[in-house]
């Protein structure tokens, strides 16, 4: 377990020393027979849940179960987009915590997650799109979240790589966030499970949960692939799983898997400063320290639990890109990798109580799962040590698709494949 605080002292330090001295960043543990909580899943709101359990609310005696390695899912398998600007009130405060969070992330963890506020640029296509994001910034506004409305002028000189002549879909302004930006995905993991492990918590890696010791509707702990380890409360935080770990305790979410693709390609001199969403498909783009264009789009349309795409949907996203910025043409894809999406119903969250006792669910994030990261641990964490909601989570109730009260941010419906 490492215990040393990084700084630019200690780096100076091990570079005279060879780099010899570094300990790992958290330890390897074993299960022990019982802990308090157990966080069921180590991706980043696993992760983030049991830092704030021991930072926030004192509860160390608690483990994190990974049927893989840390980092190994979608907390590693996204775009790494982070921003807030959301319209609905029950999205409006969660997300901006989460932001905020995120700027303080580093000094927290004591760890460097890139954390770049380069900005999200959402581009509009037409006067109704105009409208729209004018209402979501003024929404953003009133809640004392940054948002700019940009003309055409102000987005040539920003991006001037955009194609305002001959698109087939002319822009016509944008609405931007300026605190919004990108973080590295997997030092997220890192940095969280480090300070977690710091705190004593377990992180168990390559153990499975199998199933579930319910007795009187009560939790009483978790069957592995290492053994039964037993606890007095156990939140599920599984992200594009979540229906199925939550069927070995007879529940039946209201949420469909999807895979989602992100791309990289090869690295280029700086290009583009910003994140760029095009306003007429579903294509996003950013550029990473390395200088490779980090992009995104659609979910495949088809059902899935695995952690690979269909060549149709590549073909699509890039086909989004071109349209937006034809000089990417020439540039070559070097990979795509896939993250299992868990689609509610809304396209909104939830983080609640479930019908067995002791038992918290953390699911349905959809597309906006990296970027609710420290927020969802926070809440998460919050609702766990208290059994209450929290306060900018009060919204994201399991029983909302029954009593009506959904939250569709994208007005889609109950189509989870279109959220």
């Amino acid at each position: 377990m490492s215990t040393d605080s990084y700084s630019i002292f200690s780096v100076l330090r091990e570079a005279l020393r060879g780099h010899t001295g570094w300990k790992p960043a958290w330890r390897d543990a074993a299960p022990k027979p019982a802990y308090d909580v157990v966080i069921v899943g180590g991706g980043g709101h696993g992760l983030a849940t049991a830092h704030y359990l021991a930072k926030v609310h004192g509860i160390t005696n608690v483990a994190v179960v990974e049927k893989g390695w840390i980092g190994g899912g979608n907390v590693g398998r996204n775009t790494t987009i982070v921003r807030s600007n959301y319209l609905l009130p029950g999205n409006v405060p969660f997300y901006e915590h989460s932001l905020k969070l995120w700027e303080g992330l580093e000094q927290d963890l004591n760890y460097n997650a890139m954390v770049s506020q380069r900005g999200v640029v959402n581009l509009f296509h037409s006067d109704g799109q105009r409208d729209a994001y004018a209402r979501r910034g003024n929404a953003m506004r009133m809640n004392g979240i940054d948002a700019d409305l940009l003309d055409v002028p102000e987005l040539k000189r920003i991006l001037p790589m955009l194609d305002f002549d001959n698109a087939r879909f002319p822009i016509k302004g944008a609405l931007r966030q300026k605190r919004g930006g990108t973080v590295r995905h997997d030092a997220v993991a890192w940095g969280y499970a480090r300070a977690a492990d710091g705190r004593g918590v377990d992180i168990i890696q390559n153990c499975e949960v199998t199933g579930f010791r319910i007795e009187g509707g009560r939790i009483e702990g978790v069957e592995t692939t290492r053994g039964f380890i037993g606890a007095k409360k156990v939140g599920l935080s599984t992200a594009g799983n979540s229906s199925r770990v939550a069927s070995m305790a007879g529940l039946r979410l209201p949420i469909e898997s999807h895979v989602l693709q992100a791309f990289v390609s090869e690295g280029l001199k700086p290009f583009i400063d910003t994140v760029c969403t095009f306003g007429a498909g579903h294509f996003y783009i950013s550029q990473s320290d390395k200088g490779g264009l980090v992009f995104g789009g659609d979910i495949d349309g088809y059902n899935s639990y695995a952690q690979r795409g269909a060549l149709p949907t590549v073909e699509d996203v890039c086909e989004g890109g071109m349209a937006l910025m034809p000089s990417i043409g020439r540039v070559r894809m070097l990979r795509s990798w896939g993250g299992i999406m868990d689609m509610s119903m809304d396209g909104s969250p939830i983080i609640d109580h479930t019908p067995v006792e002791g038992l918290y669910l953390n699911a349905g994030w959809c597309y906006g799962g990296f970027k609710a990261t420290p927020a969802a641990g926070d809440c998460f964490a919050h609702l766990i040590a208290r059994d209450a909601p929290h306060p900018v989570a009060t919204a994201y109730r399991l029983d909302r698709f029954a009593t009506g009260r959904t939250i569709d941010e994208k007005g889609m419906g109950a189509q989870p494949n279109l959220h």
